[in-house]
């Protein structure tokens, strides 16, 4: 039986459940009401009481380096430095409080300063202003672009009030090693020049990011950090060989001063396989100090300038008349100093004499304008321009190198009496040096046109290898033909009257030289007495590995292109013991001049 006194104590559990769970209700009611009916608004609400933050993520720009793997170009940390000046009143009234033992601000700026090369005036100055402008700032630029020593020793300093925030810089450790080609970026990290330049989809890197939310306390709030990871670039890695290149820049830098000339040049290509070695000049950039540097010299005049190549083309057309023409390195013509064409066109040489029968092998030692315009005349003019064109004269060479230039060979059709001469020996055309380059090193490659490169590959981050896309090797002229070229030139280098200064001992070498005019902008025809010297030359000449090429622009000391001469030899020299190419063991036979 049911007393009240049972009853009472049942309702009240009852009661006290029923209120537990309407409570219940009412949260959950609540909280689906939170984070269901209204969730936006109150994910909003969170938001606006909150405060996002956003970090980039920075990927490191791929590095350049040579043939070997030596770095030309690559990445460094620089930070960027900021002051709390609001932080810096607080601890000073601290210190002055004496709760606490920290230095005053008066103090650390003096060590600030000696370390970021700031005067400490400049230093007080910049949280001075920031205070003035607002009592409450927490935010003032030290300094930019502070390096890893700098960054330290601002560490070692042990206060709080100054935060660094790193990031990738451009850095070339050896300074203007190969500038000329590598380039250079611009001061927000821009890609400015060169190499630099038309290579940054490999080069470049791809920055990533992460955000997150922080609550007024500037804790982050957790759950809500989203990143996303940065992309490093590939490594850029060029053909040619770090140390040569520095041994070449110096030479050709003494060279160029020596002979008083505005502008001097080397380039080295291999001969079998179309790689460019070096590619050296002066004036050139430092990319390290570009501004030190003229505008005009920051770029690459080896594959941006032209020039007329004067009787370094002899050799072109010697190797036409052979391969096209029927005639062989004993083949004769007669010619004096002067002589005269059809339709009024004439020739003369650089020096007076009688009538010789020159053979074709003399023509080129002599450097005789009227000997190799006669012998020009054994093929027609359609087949000469051909020829040109084979040899990749005109054609550009597809190097990679941004805005390479190309030589000018006029259309046949627009020959004069006059220039159908003139071609035969350089003049009334231009080429640039990596074409002339890879001209002869086809005469002396078996006849076999190589493409010419200066970049290697491009390995991504990811390891993938990219290789730039080359032309097929192409026959130009025949083996025989080749052969012939050889000898002949090799005979030039014997016999020349600069024979001893480019003599390399034991080695066999050949080449020809080159003394263009320059063309007068302003009056039309040449400049009087001004010359583009030009020296290009093969080793060993029984089984060429390396061409080189010497240019002087304007040289004043000496004129003609024995002034490249001694920059010839040694760089040379240079070559084939940077490779350990082995000494000649077989003769040369000596051809004659005259018939």
């Amino acid at each position: 039986m049911t007393t009240r006194s049972t009853r009472s104590p049942r309702r009240r559990t009852v009661v006290a459940l029923a209120v537990v769970l309407a409570v219940l209700a009412g949260f959950i009611v609540r909280l689906v009401d939170i984070q269901v009916v209204n969730a936006d608004d109150h994910i909003q609400d969170s938001l606006n009481t909150a405060f996002a933050g956003k970090q980039t993520l920075y990927g490191t720009r791929g590095a350049i380096v040579d043939e070997n793997g030596q770095t030309l170009a690559g990445s460094i940390l620089r930070y960027d430095c900021q002051l709390s000046p609001l932080l810096i009143t607080q601890i000073d009234a601290q210190v002055l409080e004496g709760e606490s033992d920290d230095p005053l601000w008066a103090d650390v700026s003096d060590d600030v300063a000696a370390i970021t090369g700031q005067t400490p005036e400049e230093v007080r100055a910049i949280v001075g202003d920031a205070l003035a402008e607002n009592p409450d700032s927490e935010y003032a630029k030290l300094k930019n672009g502070v390096s890893t020593e700098q960054f330290r020793a601002l560490a070692d300093l042990g206060v709080p009030y100054i935060t660094c925030i790193s990031h990738p810089a451009r850095a070339y450790p050896d300074g203007a090693v190969a500038g000329n080609l590598v380039g250079f970026l611009g001061s927000d990290g821009t890609p400015q020049e060169s190499l630099e330049r038309s290579q940054n989809d490999c080069l470049a890197a791809t920055n990533g990011s992460r955000t997150y939310e922080k609550g007024k306390d500037g804790v982050v709030i957790p759950g809500t950090e989203v990143e996303t990871p940065a992309t490093d670039g590939g490594t850029l890695q060029l053909t040619i060989n770090r140390d040569l290149q520095w041994y070449l820049q110096q030479l050709i830098a003494e060279q160029t001063q020596n002979m008083a000339a505005q502008h001097g040049a080397v380039l080295v290509y291999e001969v079998k396989t179309g790689k460019v070695r070096a590619a050296a000049e002066y004036p050139t950039v430092d990319p390290n100090n570009v501004d030190a540097t003229e505008v005009g010299d920051r770029t690459s005049e080896i594959f941006l300038g032209t020039f007329e190549p004067g009787s370094t083309f002899k050799g072109l057309t010697a190797a036409t008349v052979i391969d096209a023409g029927g005639q062989t390195p004993a083949s004769t013509v007669v010619a004096s100093s002067e002589e005269h064409f059809a339709d009024g066109a004439r020739v003369r040489d650089s020096f007076k004499h009688p009538a010789y029968t020159y053979t074709l092998t003399g023509v080129l030692i002599d450097s005789s304008n009227a000997g190799i315009s006669k012998f020009s005349e054994k093929v027609d003019k359609q087949t000469r321009y051909d020829y040109f064109q084979k040899f990749g004269i005109g054609q550009g060479t597809g190097s990679g190198y941004p805005g390479e230039e190309t030589g000018l060979i006029h259309p046949v059709q627009d020959w004069g009496a006059q220039t159908t001469l003139n071609t035969s020996f350089g003049q009334g055309v231009t080429t640039t040096m990596p074409e002339l380059a890879r001209a002869y090193a086809t005469i002396v490659n078996g006849g076999v046109r190589m493409p010419l490169q200066i970049i290697e590959s491009c390995t991504k981050s990811d390891g993938t290898v990219v290789e730039p896309e080359l032309a097929e090797p192409e026959r130009v002229l025949s083996e025989s033909t080749s052969a012939d070229m050889r000898e002949m030139l090799e005979n030039v280098f014997l016999q020349a009257p600069y024979a001893k200064t480019v003599a390399i001992p034991g080695y066999r070498i050949g080449g020809k030289t080159g003394t263009g005019e320059k063309a007068d902008l302003v009056n039309g025809g040449y400049k009087a007495g001004v010359y583009y010297t030009t020296m290009v030359g093969f080793a060993p000449a029984e089984d060429p590995e390396y061409v080189v090429v010497v240019t002087l622009d304007e040289p004043t000391k000496v004129t003609s292109s024995a002034a490249n001469a001694t920059a010839f030899q040694k760089a040379m020299t240079q070559v084939l013991k940077t490779y350990r190419v082995m000494p000649s063991t077989t003769s040369p036979e000596l051809l004659p001049k005259f018939g």
